[in-house]
């Protein structure tokens, strides 16, 4: 069908030409993230029925909601440790890993609420994120193992590990609900997590030094 032109000089098929899209993130990265955030979401829902006595009337059966929270728990850091059989998953953690002189310029920037920022194909709310993440959960692995099998090292108190655990655990939810609220107000972020894909646009506007 021919091209027709309106009255500005645009023609009519370019406008109906879906918006161009770069490819962000694997079938590994999203599964590892999907699957990483279910069994998060079960830890900390098991945690509040355990914790909060409103909850724990509403649900019920203690014992369940123990071993849900524990297995869950337990297989926390799975999805992470299968992820790295794949070169494109190691990749994306080198880059969060790495911090680059711009990425000091984003929290400057992000902290007087400037919307234009310097990032790659992380910002650095994203990689302080992850960092906090992969040190927050060795630590409730480890304190969640002690509460569980009281007798694993005698020499650490049982009642420091709950300190430990429940604190942290707050900790963690706080920032889990900050993360939550932040994809929330950005549909086309998680676009790119549902779908691999993201508009062109959206990531020259968001990740101006990720593709160059």
């Amino acid at each position: 069908m021919p091209s027709t032109v309106g009255s500005e000089g645009v023609e009519q098929s370019d406008l109906a030409r879906p918006e161009e899209r770069v490819h962000r993130f694997g079938r590994v990265q999203r599964l590892v993230h999907r699957t990483t955030g279910w069994l998060m979401l079960l830890c900390v829902a098991t945690a509040a029925c355990l914790y909060f006595p409103p909850l724990a009337e509403l649900v019920g059966r203690r014992l369940l909601v123990v071993t849900v929270h524990e297995f869950s728990g337990v297989l926390l850091p799975v999805p992470t440790l299968l992820g790295l059989f794949s070169a494109s998953f190691r990749a994306d953690l080198g880059r969060l890993n790495r911090f680059a002189k711009y990425d000091g310029e984003w929290l400057r920037r992000a902290v007087r609420r400037i919307k234009e920022r310097p990032a790659g194909k992380f910002n650095a709310g994203q990689k302080l994120y992850a960092a906090w993440i992969a040190g927050a959960v060795p630590v409730m692995l480890f304190t969640g193992l002690l509460m569980w099998f009281g007798g694993l090292l005698p020499w650490i108190p049982r009642t420091s590990a709950i300190f430990v655990h429940d604190w942290l655990a707050l900790a963690i939810g706080a920032v889990l609900l900050g993360h939550i609220r932040l994809a929330q107000r950005d549909p086309l972020a998680r676009e790119g997590m549902r779908t691999g894909q993201v508009r062109l646009s959206w990531a020259r506007e968001e990740h101006p030094n990720w593709l160059g």
